[in-house]
Formats: structure tokens, sequence, C-alpha cells
């Protein structure tokens, strides 16, 4: 039921004479409240007048969005990795983000149809991009937010993630955002408690959201993504995005070239279809989209790379090494930067070629793109 057809039953008045007290006819009014039609301005500062601001802008444009996005594209009840998705799947959950950036560009809005809704986000590593956008994104979708305190929680005295698992499970959650350090972690949980599970990292496995906002980024500057020739470069052994991406763009039809030092390449990636380089002037030639990694110096243990420096010298991007892509390339990274060790300051600041602050702004929307499948899949399976 459209949120204006609850409020004309729960005050108790007819379809005509909201109509009437519009001044519209009642054929527009259906097909508003059917999401054939969003009212125009004028219309609707009437019906937000009308209703004392009970309703706004958000809810037609969640009723048009919903008639015309096939959430049954996607029927997964949680995202714990790119791996298993299909091409539809994963263009489910670019079209919806599309349509979120566009409705927030109009009329940014509160969304109030998930009022009530509860997300937990249990991070056990830090981090504040992906944290605090999951959190902006459920806000924005109007769902309660509570924050995990792993520092002071049962955790630190001793508490088993399965313990945590059934103490969460009692709390009745309906989405769950997990970070940790074994891979894994989201796939143990997921089996483990009743709601939706989203991986937001889990060691070196995946970072599925980070993949899908980079290939959302992609598609809106490039048009595409079938086609493209993209290069991921730098900390390839230990990088989680590095792994979705390479699962994500082949599965998009892209193709992907991997530079990096012998020391900082994983094997078996060439198994997904991915091609190997060591050197920038080889594995750019052609390339559309050259997506630098961060040096995760947390996960190494022992010497990887012989200096900061050094490592710059070779595999930092450079206006040089960037001469070798194609001359309209474009350069993303997925944060946060360490400047002159993996990209050139002067380069990285450059909006013309590059796309990290799109990468940032275009989290949130797709992470309200992945809550919301969720809990459509969930109340649907609950029907």
């Amino acid at each position: 039921m459209h949120a204006l057809d609850k409020w004309i039953k729960d005050n108790s008045i007819s379809r005509k004479i909201l109509a009437t007290n519009l001044n519209i006819s009642i054929a527009s009014l259906s097909r508003y409240l059917s999401g054939d039609r969003i009212p125009k301005q004028e219309i609707m500062e009437k019906i937000i007048s009308y209703t004392d601001g009970k309703i706004n802008p958000s809810n037609f444009y969640i009723a048009k969005n919903n008639k015309n996005n096939n959430f049954s594209e996607y029927r997964k009840d949680h995202l714990l990795g790119i791996e298993d998705l299909k091409e539809s799947e994963i263009s489910s959950l670019l079209n919806r983000a599309d349509d979120i950036i566009r409705e927030n560009r109009i009329e940014p809005t509160v969304n109030q149809k998930y009022r009530g809704k509860t997300l937990v986000n249990l991070f056990f590593e830090d981090s504040t991009r992906t944290k605090t956008s999951f959190e902006l994104a459920a806000k924005r979708l109007g769902i309660d937010v509570i924050n995990m305190q792993i520092e002071t929680s049962s955790i630190r005295k001793g508490e088993s993630l399965l313990d945590t698992a059934m103490t969460l499970n009692a709390m009745q959650p309906d989405i769950l955002v997990i970070r940790h350090s074994l891979s894994g972690t989201p796939h143990l949980l997921a089996n483990k408690i009743n709601c939706g599970v989203i991986n937001a990292g889990d060691g070196q496995h995946e970072h599925p959201t980070q993949a899908l906002l980079d290939a959302l980024a992609i598609r809106r500057r490039k048009k595409r993504i079938k086609g493209l020739n993209i290069a991921i470069c730098g900390d390839i052994a230990h990088s989680r995005v590095a792994r979705s991406n390479i699962k994500l763009l082949i599965t998009m039809g892209a193709s992907v070239n991997l530079i990096a030092p012998s020391t900082l390449m994983a094997e078996g990636l060439s198994d997904y279809g991915a091609n190997i380089f060591n050197n920038f002037k080889d594995g750019l030639n052609e390339v559309d989209i050259v997506m630098i990694l961060r040096l995760q110096k947390e996960r190494m243990q022992g010497s990887y790379i012989p200096s900061a420096k050094e490592y710059f010298k070779f595999y930092g991007l450079d206006r040089e090494k960037l001469s070798f892509a194609k001359s309209d390339a474009l350069v993303m990274h997925p944060g946060p930067i360490n400047r002159g060790v993996e990209i050139d300051s002067e380069l990285a600041d450059d909006i013309n070629r590059t796309l990290i602050l799109e990468q940032v702004e275009l989290g949130v929307a797709i992470r309200m793109s992945v809550i919301e499948h969720l809990i459509n899949n969930l109340e649907h399976k609950n029907d």
C-alpha cells in the first residue's frame, strides 16, 4: 500500500475528497498512488501541507522505483561476496544505486519506508569510510543504527564469536554489517543468525560493496563496463578489494590486467581470467581505468618491498606511468591514500583524471541499494 493511501485510510477520508482538496482529478491521484507518475512540485507542496508533512517526495520515489526496479533479480538473503553473483544480480544492485543518486540530487530526504528496521555495525577492524558510509546509508533509509563498540564489548572479555552471534540474534536486527580480520567470518555468522548479513571486508578474502561502488563509478563515467580494459595495480596479494573487483569486472565483461611486483602478486588469479604483468609499460597498454591499491602494511609479515621510495619509483602511479594507458584513462583508489607511495599527490588531486571523490560519494548509494535489496528479500521470504 502506498504511504498516501495509508494516510487516507488512517484519516478516514476518501480519494475523491483528497483529490478535490488538491485540485486534481481522481485519475491523476490514482496514477500518483500506482507509481506511474510523480507529482510536480506544486502538487507535491500541496500534499506535504495537507498531510502536515506526513507524506513527502521520498514516498513517491519509493513507489515508482519499487515498480520499476526488479528486486527479484537479486534473491539472496545476504551479500557475502562477489564470486557467486550473476551479471543480472550485479546490475540490479547498480541500477537501484543509480536511482537513489538521482532521487537524492532532486530532493534529498529521509526515507520512511524502513522505519522500525535495525542495522547493526560490527567492525572488528578499524574503519572510518566504510563504517560511516553504512551508517549514513541506513539513516537515509530511515533505519535505526547500532554501532557495536568492540573495544568495550563482551568480545574483549573473552566472549566467542558464536556467543556474540547468539546475542545479536536475540536482539532481532534486520541487517548485520560485519568486518573481520579472518576470512569467512561473515559466512559463519550468516549461518547462525536470522537476518541479512553484509560482508564489509573479511581478511584478504572479499570486500563486495567496495567492488560494487567501483563498478558504479566506472559505469557512470564511462557509460559501460563491458569491453573496457581495466588495470589493478599494487598490493594485490593482501587486497580483498582486488579480489572482489577482479571477479566483478570479469563477470561484467571487462578485461582485467594485474600489475604488481612478484612479492605482492597473489597466486591463482589468472584462473579467473586476469592477465598478469610486473611493469606498468606493458600492463597499462590500451587501458581505460587504472585502479591503484593501498599497501596493506597491517597484513604484511616480513619485508615485501625494499622501501617506500623504491616502491614509488617502480609501482607508484605518476603522470609518466599513466601516459602508457589511453589518453582518457581514469584513475581510481579505494582509500585511504598513501601519497607519494602508491600515487603522486598532484595526480591524486586532479579531478579530471581521477574518480576518487566519486568513489566516496557513490559508497552511500550502493550500500543503500544493498540494504534495500536484502530487506525486500527477507520481507518476501517471511510473507
